[in-house]
């Protein structure tokens, strides 16, 4: 079992938001059938609970609701809630009391409170303890505070709300970088501290924005910090620059837990069909260099590079592409050098004749102008066709 400082790695839970933040950023909404195929894909991946919509916003989002929660067998199903009864009633029917994370939002931050609302810090408080004590009564097993803008309130106005929230029932406190705002040790100082004001059986997420790039290493820093759990989005998907992205956290657990003290049982097996499925479904495109999806995330086309990896993968791959769903893509573009070329030959089995290298190179490597390249398959055919012709000529 992996272990840091001689104990067990601590498991991380992970909570997906992909179907109510990541589908609540402009172009990407989602039929309910939509959503249910997508969270039927994460689910089997064995993340913890998905966030199936916000059942009050839409009669869209409490379809959806009902069908995700009927049909997950191992996640739980989560939903948004303002701290209003009503918003809580609607979640209750769409999604019941057992295996449902009912969360509502609190506002937590003094410029929310004077900007946004309009309140004083005490009437939020106070609307949020009932509605979780509202909540409780009608027999939610999980009732989730979710602060919004967390990052920018002061420990004032969080440590009350949060204490009281709990003493009212509440067993999840997530903290939103709402803005991605903060760096990694601002966030982690700030999960520390709300660690310590509560008991150790308390839930503690992480709910962090891409703004500034951060989302993943603010995520990470929470975790070193003392948090429990992670929101997360396929892709990273969300408000603005997106969120925390479930793929890049996974990877990172899966081949760096021990250096952070945390693991997951979630799969890297399914996040590729996963997103496959994500891009079918709102037209999203891959990026070149996105990490684990992007399009050139296991591609290369330079030679130094190549030459290493054509020796042994792990010269330069980390992480590996078939455990997740990924292929090796050896280019042959402008900064390609002759050792692939001599691999294609020895491949087919043809002498690596240094002056039929040189030509391929300056045929098909050295005057390139743009970014084209060929792949290793293209390559293999033109030269099979061009040995195929010698061949011809010389038995003539």
């Amino acid at each position: 079992m992996p272990t840091h400082d001689g104990l067990p790695l601590r498991r991380t839970k992970i909570f997906d938001t992909t179907l109510r933040d990541g589908e609540q950023a402009p172009g990407n909404a989602m039929r309910p059938h939509q959503k249910l195929d997508i969270a039927l894909k994460i689910e089997a991946l064995g993340v913890d609970v998905i966030e199936a919509g916000f059942p009050s916003s839409s009669p869209s989002d409490r379809q959806a609701v009902r069908l995700i929660a009927d049909a997950l067998t191992s996640a739980r199903v989560a939903t948004l809630n303002r701290p209003v009864p009503e918003d809580i009633r609607l979640a209750v029917e769409s999604a019941g009391t057992e295996r449902h994370h009912l969360q509502i939002m609190a506002t937590g931050s003094e410029i929310h409170l004077r900007h946004k609302r309009g309140i004083q810090q005490a009437e939020a408080q106070d609307e949020v303890v009932e509605a979780i004590g509202f909540a409780r009564s009608l027999g939610v097993r999980h009732v989730t505070l979710a602060i919004e803008d967390a990052s920018r309130g002061s420990d004032g106005l969080l440590r009350p709300l949060i204490t009281q929230s709990v003493s009212a029932g509440a067993d999840t406190v997530t903290v939103a970088d709402t803005t991605g705002c903060m760096v990694p040790a601002q966030y982690g100082g700030l999960i520390a501290r709300i660690r310590s004001w509560i008991p150790p059986e308390t839930v503690v997420s992480t709910h962090c924005h891409d703004d500034l790039g951060l989302s993943l290493a603010n995520a990470l820093a929470g975790i070193e910090a003392g948090a429990d759990e992670v929101q997360t989005t396929l892709a990273g998907i969300g408000e603005r620059a997106g969120n925390t992205p479930l793929e890049e956290l996974i990877a990172v657990l899966t081949y760096n837990g021990e250096a952070i003290g945390a693991g997951t049982s979630a799969k890297t097996e399914g996040l590729y069909a996963a997103f496959n499925l994500l891009c079918e479904v709102i037209g999203l495109s891959a990026p070149r260099n996105k990490a684990i999806f992007g399009t050139n995330s296991f591609a290369t086309q330079a030679g130094i590079h190549q030459a290493g990896i054509l020796r042994a993968p792990l010269t330069y791959e980390y992480v590996e592409p078939a455990r997740f769903g990924r292929e090796r893509k050896i280019l042959v573009g402008r900064h390609s050098g002759r050792a692939v070329l001599r691999h294609v030959l020895q491949e087919l089995k043809l002498p690596t004749d240094e002056r039929l290298v040189d030509r391929l190179y300056e045929e098909y490597v050295a005057h390139r102008t743009n970014g084209e390249c060929i792949s290793l398959a293209d390559l293999r055919a033109i030269i099979t066709e061009q040995h195929a012709t010698r061949s011809r000529t010389l038995t003539r």
